[in-house]
């Protein structure tokens, strides 16, 4: 491959020289930023690198969730998170959700406001009734709706799971197409002229002249403005914060025959989840069974999980047949202690919109729509 000091006139010109806004990371947050700042600054020149042939991280690599919050998940954070700061970032996933659909019609995203349901695997984990009332009470204020979470055991039965002990529901959650989702926004941002390089790795930034230059795999990059949309590797220019990667393993099925549910669903404290697609199951999850191995950037899978994530189909999800299993894959996030993104200025020339909590779809275009106007 060629470095950028090989290129052409004409290929220099178009690409590398006079970047008004270098975006790094072409995922969820990195195109929705885009797109916001071509909505500021109608004739800047704004360029996106992105380290992959696709998008590294998660985005093209999870569930395609269009969720904010189970109650289990809820009670969870509220037991180590400040309460004020629990509702401030579920906020920011239903707005994130609603900036996504203004962005592009649920449609085009086969978006499915399928409901979604927490699965309770015994009766120690039942949560008391008057915690949902106050999960409701808060998230009436929040998207406007009442009774958004409902206890749900019958639907135990209905779904032919088994060793569960029963399920709260939210009926506002959804589905969608992740692929479709990131098309969607490439076409948004192809359409408002603005240059997406794939295969680029960034390095390095230098914070210290007043034109930041960023060292990639193919040579130094100068523009006015670097918007760092990285995620879960964003800890290599943000050594100060509070962000590290957070691996996530999933596996697909074969195509299954009259398949009992449809929806999405999560199981201990969201920390594993499933929905069907195309006539199969995608489950995916069980980091916490091992948090020091899953906290890495490395995409592979584990043994240890894969046989989690099978038994749990063979057991309880499909149980009186043998599901095969077509393939696994893995996918990065961002994570910290708190689940809120960080959306800063770095310094005069350099800001960063990263650490999605596992959160992308719902919050990545609210990050990006909010990082765009910092600048």
């Amino acid at each position: 491959m060629l470095r950028i000091d090989q290129l052409s006139y004409w290929e220099k010109k178009s690409y590398f020289e006079q970047i008004d806004f270098l975006v790094i990371g072409a995922g969820i947050v990195g195109l929705s930023t885009t797109i916001y700042l071509r909505e500021r600054y109608k004739n800047a020149k704004i360029v996106i690198i992105e380290r992959g042939y696709l998008p590294t991280g998660a985005s093209t690599k999870n569930a395609g969730f269009a969720c904010f919050g189970s109650p289990t998940e809820l009670y969870d954070d509220l037991q180590t998170i400040p309460e004020d700061k629990v509702w401030e970032t579920v906020e920011l996933r239903f707005r994130g959700l609603q900036r996504l659909f203004s962005l592009i019609p649920k449609e085009l995203i086969q978006y499915q406001e399928c409901g979604s349901w927490d699965l309770i695997t015994d009766e120690t984990e039942k949560l008391d009734p008057n915690f949902i009332r106050y999960i409701n009470e808060n998230t009436y204020k929040i998207t406007g709706h009442k009774e958004v979470y409902t206890e749900e055991s019958e639907s135990i039965n209905r779904f032919g799971f088994n060793g569960f002990y029963t399920a709260y529901k939210n009926r506002l959650e959804g589905s969608l197409h992740t692929n479709l989702l990131i098309n969607q926004l490439y076409k948004r941002v192809i359409s408002d002229d603005i240059h997406v390089l794939f295969g680029i790795n960034a390095d390095s930034i230098n914070y210290d002249s007043r034109n930041t230059s960023i060292q990639t795999s193919f040579g130094e990059i100068n523009a006015g403005k670097v918007l760092i949309c990285t995620n879960g590797f964003a800890n290599q220019f943000l050594e100060d914060d509070e962000v590290e990667p957070a691996r996530a393993q999933v596996l697909i099925t074969k195509p299954i025959a009259n398949i009992n549910f449809e929806g999405t669903f999560h199981i201990d404290k969201g920390y594993t989840y499933f929905r069907n697609i195309d006539n199969r199951i995608l489950l995916g999850g069980g980091r916490n069974l091992n948090f020091s191995e899953e906290r890495s950037n490395e995409f592979k899978n584990t043994l240890q999980i894969q046989s989690y994530l099978m038994n749990l189909l063979n057991e309880k999800l499909i149980p009186h047949e043998e599901i095969a299993v077509d393939y696994f894959w893995s996918g990065i996030m961002g994570i910290g202690k708190v689940k809120k993104p960080i959306i800063k200025k770095v310094n005069n020339n350099v800001y960063c919109g990263v650490r999605m909590g596992g959160m992308g779809v719902a919050i990545g275009s609210e990050v990006g729509y909010i990082l765009a106007n910092q600048v």
